[in-house]
């Protein structure tokens, strides 16, 4: 992917992530969300501070001025924002680092994780608000890929809870869900 097509995919992913975190009325943001132990807004934070450490793997920082356990969508927004700024920027987005042991750019980073983070979380969000959401099927593809291409690590790293089995008749996105240790049937206490 280059950085132009991550940029784009970013801009995409996050407009329907956004829609989800617009949805949200304020009360619905301390329900329980399918993440163990998490709020919708715990996992919004997870996101923010996700997005904030992989700019500054490269040396670039987000500012984070909007609290988001007061303004959560415009913690969003101002996150949202800023890494779009710096994936619009091919001089920024092909910042190299190492990781585990082998090069790679912020670009390549964003696409692997933070886009495996925007629509599996968007999916969490919206299931503690009691909304189903369903996910794009070229996202659903590529959260497989993402999957597969993680292997074991993606569990021995705290990343994910166990994989949790679903029916061979599952639908594409309930196994993804599965995958990804979720209950794709979940509902908020």
């Amino acid at each position: 992917m280059t950085d132009k097509s991550t940029a784009a995919h970013y801009r995409r992913l996050a407009i329907a992530f956004g829609a989800t975190v617009d949805g949200l009325s304020a009360d619905e943001w301390e329900m329980q969300s399918p993440c163990e132990q998490w709020s919708a807004r715990e996992v919004l934070e997870h996101v923010l501070d996700s997005e904030v450490d992989v700019a500054s793997k490269v040396g670039l920082s987000i500012d984070r001025s909007v609290d988001p356990s007061h303004d959560p969508v415009g913690a969003w927004r101002e996150v949202r924002d800023a890494m779009q700024a710096i994936l619009d920027d091919p001089a920024k987005s092909e910042l190299a680092y190492e990781s585990f042991g082998k090069p790679t750019t912020l670009a390549k980073t964003v696409s692997r994780f933070l886009f495996f983070d925007l629509i599996v979380h968007r999916w969490d969000i919206a299931r503690a608000a009691g909304e189903d959401v369903k996910i794009a099927p070229e996202d659903v593809d590529s959260g497989h890929n993402f999957l597969d291409a993680m292997g074991q690590m993606f569990y021995d790293h705290g990343a994910s809870a166990p994989a949790l089995p679903v029916p061979d008749d599952a639908s594409p996105q309930d196994k993804l869900l599965g995958r990804a240790g979720r209950e794709p049937q979940w509902t908020a206490p």
